[in-house]
């Protein structure tokens, strides 16, 4: 216990050292928000890992999937790594740094109402972020719980608040900077952490072979008859694993909290580096948490079950660790409490300042200059993780749903409204505001029916992830669809938001060869 106590308290010192250090690089609405876009690849590439990846994926998604589909789980790793991380970069990435620098966008809403010309617009995006991001927050909370109930025997409202306490306190005093800074310290953490996990799970089960071919000989007719499914190329489910795929993978695309990395790029020479950190961290992160959970059913017999026999989920990946030695125990506990912090102060930063630029500023108040602006942020993430806290533990003394669940709630209504405005925002001038309500209005109503008319939905499409998975989607339908049959856009709006694509630039002859006939002139 002493090394655990030890382990966390030192964690503690540190996360909120960084946050007092770089307070000073806090002291303005741009340098509080996005750094001043002066961050460098190393930064920012762990910054969009760390707030990827959290307890959600870690405890929930992992536990759950590896339950259900065995090693095939890993296929959630790699769709993360290469569509949720390298194709979000290689897209999104350039491209929303030099759109929202142009239009001076600092979130998601800001940049809808200038690249849509709407008002209105702008401010429905923010009232969506700040209703959905709560159960992906409450979730957060959830799964660190368990770990924390596992390793220290205490209290899930003493996790909560210590949790709450310790984001609050860096976030407030520095901002994104020292936010960037704690994710990179985090993703180290994670990194060392996850590779000693794996390392001590195939060697209590006998090495690779040995514990693949234990997995192998496991047989549950509730899920397949077929032998060794469970180590199976695609698993016992292929098309609920595509679900699961689509939703974490192609959801961030149209998520606030991670597109906004990319809004903070420093250079054109972030954008590679960025990439390459990002989906290493990614593939090393996520497949090696769904490799994890992949070897639940081993601990079959330890893992708690409800009344009626049903696998709890959530406790799957806490009964794996429960049988670790003290000191990788206390390393895993930081690890995850590394990746949930690192995610919450990226959920309640988004938040904050979204409420405030779209949604209390120029609408509430008038005259909002840019030291209330700051201070509104401030207190708003102080009380979006009160609210978020509070709700949390009602959710888990009433034991509302698993994470996963949760999880698919706030990702489908999020990334099911914003990622085809975005994406086609980006690159199609022909996008109508028409186009983007249809988007908004479809993703949000049909999340919240399926929140509270579950069975009415046809059989595959009751999982809120397979629902969210199909809102994402539908929009990318949706957009282009409903744009071509109504009024285009006004052409000096669009023509204005993308003349920032045609200015040109000088470069070196080492970055770019230019013509050859120029070239031998």
């Amino acid at each position: 216990m002493f090394i655990k106590v030890a382990l966390l308290l030192v964690f503690f010192a540190v996360t909120i050292f960084v946050g007092f250090y770089f307070r000073n690089r806090a002291s303005d609405v741009s340098g509080f928000v996005l750094a001043g876009r002066s961050l460098g690849p190393w930064l920012t590439a762990f910054a969009y890992g760390t707030t990827y990846f959290s307890a959600v994926v870690f405890v929930g998604y992992a536990g759950q999937f590896g339950w259900r589909f065995g090693t095939a789980a890993v296929w959630i790793g790699l769709g993360n790594a290469f569509i949720g991380s390298l194709l979000a970069w290689v897209i999104l990435g350039r491209r929303t740094r030099i759109m929202t620098h142009h239009l001076d966008s600092a979130t998601m809403p800001e940049f809808f109402g200038s690249r849509f010309d709407s008002r209105a617009i702008k401010i429905a995006a923010s009232i969506i972020i700040f209703i959905f991001l709560i159960p992906y927050t409450a979730s957060l909370y959830n799964g660190l719980s368990r770990l924390f109930a596992m390793a220290y025997g205490v209290d899930f409202s003493i996790c909560i608040v210590a949790m709450a306490v310790l984001t609050g306190i860096y976030v407030v005093a520095g901002g994104y900077f020292a936010t960037a800074v704690n994710d990179f310290i985090q993703g180290i953490i994670m990194l060392i952490g996850i590779v000693a996990v794996i390392a001590v799970i195939l060697s209590d089960n006998g090495g690779f072979m040995a514990s693949m071919n234990a997995l192998a000989h496991v047989q549950d007719a509730t899920v397949s008859s077929t032998p060794g499914i469970f180590t199976s190329f695609f698993g016992p489910d292929p098309l609920s694993l595509l679900g699961v795929v689509i939703l974490t993978s192609l959801g961030t695309w149209g998520l606030p909290q991670m597109v906004q990395k990319f809004y903070a790029i420093q250079s054109e020479k972030v954008i590679f580096k960025g990439t390459v950190i990002s989906t290493v961290f990614a593939t090393i992160i996520a497949g090696g948490c769904y490799f994890i959970g992949s070897f639940g059913r081993l601990y079959s017999e330890m893992i708690e079950r409800g009344a009626d026999g049903r696998v709890s989920y959530d406790s799957i990946v806490p009964t794996i660790l429960s049988t670790f030695p003290p000191l990788l125990i206390g390393m895993v506990i930081i690890l995850v409490l590394a990746a949930s912090v690192s995610t919450l102060s990226a959920l309640v930063m988004t938040s904050a300042s979204t409420f405030t630029l779209d949604f209390l500023k120029g609408n509430i108040f008038k005259n909002m200059n840019g030291r209330m602006q700051l201070l509104s942020i401030r207190l708003l993430i102080v009380v979006f993780i009160f609210i978020s806290s509070v709700i949390a533990i009602v959710q888990y003394k009433g034991g509302i749903g698993f994470i996963a669940q949760l999880m698919g709630i706030s990702w489908g209504a999020l990334a099911g409204s914003f990622l085809a405005p975005f994406l086609y925002g980006l690159y199609w001038k022909r996008v109508s505001t028409a186009s983007v309500w249809c988007c908004f209005i479809f993703s949000t109503s049909f999340m919240i029916l399926n929140i509270f008319f579950r069975d009415a939905f046809p059989a595959p499409l009751q999982s809120p992830i397979n629902a969210g998975a199909f809102a994402m989607v539908a929009g990318l339908v949706i957009v282009p669809v409903v744009s071509l049959l109504t009024k285009a856009p006004l052409k000096t709006t669009v023509e204005s938001c993308f003349s920032c694509y045609e200015e040109t630039i000088r470069v070196k002859v080492s970055e770019d060869l230019g013509d050859d006939e120029d070239t031998a002139q």
